[in-house]
């Protein structure tokens, strides 16, 4: 992982779409730039970087001179409340309104005593950037925090619409049988059902502001100099081939939490991106439990849910006797504070944790976890895939459902829950803890996070090799003319 040999230090400007779920992987990918002799400045939302400073005291990211923070607006009301906010609305702010403050910002860094940006590295859903890229002729990577299959299916959306299935003819669609409806013509992908595609083709809708997003974000896509994903080659083989038909250079360069192990920097290390604050009792809690017996259970940051529902897990998780980690978020459940049954919360106080947040990775990783009950987000899945870790999925919105099919169907690693009903939930608990399935979805996690490692390690694994090549090629433009 050597560090580079020029003497002007390239400057990469690192800008993560503001919810959790996009900061973390950016936040690593910057790490490994870094580290590789990059000098950063990673951007967030103010409103983001009010929560971090909040969750992580005000000389959290003061780290390094060579890695700094700046902020622009998103473009939405001011709020104080501690919660990721409206996804379509933040989608449709940060597409009208950051492109002048990022432009000012760009600005401000070239006249400033560090080095000149060289390039920026944008999510993949913050395309603005590539007008301003493109103003001042420099190279942009698009990091897309998405699974490739989840990319994949995104950037059918516009065959989808127009071929008339979305939006839908009707709403009573969704609940109908319809979306059992297969497909078999999205590269790479043989057989998907449509409520296996990203969820925001449900919609009766044809304004929907994600509908529309979504195919703006993948039409522009192609416009830039190389598109990077969180993922390995074993892993999404057939999608990552089909990409090179109809995309610039696709990288796959994950799983970046494995790549961000070869980081040897007190000071960088010391950089988090937890908007909420960390309990760490957990792993003294988990100290405490036999290898294999506990499920661990979080629906990341974004997920919401009914009352109804909580309840409904909670006895599900209650009945199956296992011990279990349970993360809840203060907005778990839509619109009001999630309160769990008084007589679950004594049946099982001596077999069940409760947390507000915790280090996931580190908890995945811990020997007394047995299984994972998740909303199936792309970084949830492949830390359970790094930790060897088994999976229920619950998938919620977005390219949930599509990772989901994946863990299920491709990957032999996960079961998915059709029904939130607490019969259903305890009998899979028990499956994934102590059934024949289970036993057979353990040893195939086992075998993927070897995989995962082998492409994430030095001198020759493909994601360790695609990084390197990446930064050569496209952020520091050392395309050698006379390959041939």
């Amino acid at each position: 992982m050597g560090s580079l040999g020029t003497t002007k230090k390239p400057h990469a400007v690192c800008i993560p779409y503001p919810a959790q779920g996009h900061i973390n992987p950016m936040l690593k990918l910057a790490k490994l730039l870094h580290f590789k002799g990059f000098h950063i400045t990673f951007v967030n939302s103010e409103y983001n970087q009010k929560r971090l400073l909040k969750s992580r005291g005000s000389s959290s990211l003061h780290a390094l001179s060579s890695f700094r923070f700046e902020t622009i607006p998103d473009g939405l009301p001011d709020s104080d409340v501690d919660a990721t906010q409206d996804i379509p609305s933040l989608c449709e702010s940060t597409r009208r309104t950051c492109l002048p403050h990022f432009r000012k910002l760009l600005a401000k860094l070239n006249n400033s005593d560090g080095p000149p940006v060289s390039c920026i590295v944008s999510d993949g859903v913050m395309t603005f950037t590539l007008d301003a890229a493109q103003e001042l002729g420099l190279p942009e990577v698009l990091f897309w925090t998405t699974s490739a299959c989840g990319f994949m299916c995104y950037l059918q959306y516009e065959q989808l619409f127009r071929k008339g299935i979305t939006p839908l003819k009707d709403s009573s669609l969704v609940t109908s049988g319809y979306l059992e409806t297969t497909i078999d013509w999205i590269p790479g992908i043989e057989k998907i059902r449509l409520k296996d595609i990203p969820s925001f083709i449900r919609t009766t809708d044809s304004d929907d502001i994600m509908l529309d997003f979504v195919q703006w974000e993948c039409k522009r896509a192609r416009r830039a100099s190389a598109i990077i994903l969180n993922t390995f080659d074993t892993l999404e083989h057939d999608v990552l081939k089909a990409f090179s038909s109809i995309l610039p250079p696709v990288y796959s360069i994950g799983p970046l939490n494995l790549l961000v192990k070869n980081v040897d920097n007190k000071a960088l290390n010391a950089i988090e991106s937890n908007l909420w604050k960390e309990e760490s009792e957990c792993m003294e809690w988990l100290n405490t439990k036999e290898p294999n017996s506990v499920v661990y259970v979080n629906f990341g940051s974004i997920t919401v849910m009914t009352s109804e529902q909580l309840v409904e897990f909670a006895w599900g998780l209650g009945n199956s006797n296992k011990s279990f980690l349970w993360v809840i978020r203060p907005d778990l459940v839509a619109g009001e504070n999630a309160i769990l049954p008084p007589e679950f919360v004594k049946q099982t106080k001596n077999r069940g944790l409760l947390s507000s947040w915790c280090s996931q990775e580190q908890v995945l990783n811990h020997p007394a976890i047995g299984g994972f009950l998740t909303h199936s987000g792309w970084n949830s899945t492949l830390e359970s895939v790094c930790a060897g870790v088994p999976m229920i999925c619950w998938p919620f919105f977005a390219e949930q459902q599509t990772n989901c099919r994946f863990c299920c169907k491709e990957w032999g690693i996960g079961m998915e829950i059709e029904d939130v009903k607490r019969d259903k939930i305890e009998s899979l608990v028990k499956e994934l803890m102590d059934g024949e399935k289970g036993k057979q979805m353990k040893e195939k996690a086992l075998q993927w996070k070897k995989l995962a490692k082998t492409a994430a390690s030095g001198p020759y694994g493909t994601s360790f090799l695609n990084l390197d090549n990446m930064v050569h090629e496209v952020l520091l433009g050392e395309n050698v003319i006379n390959q041939f």
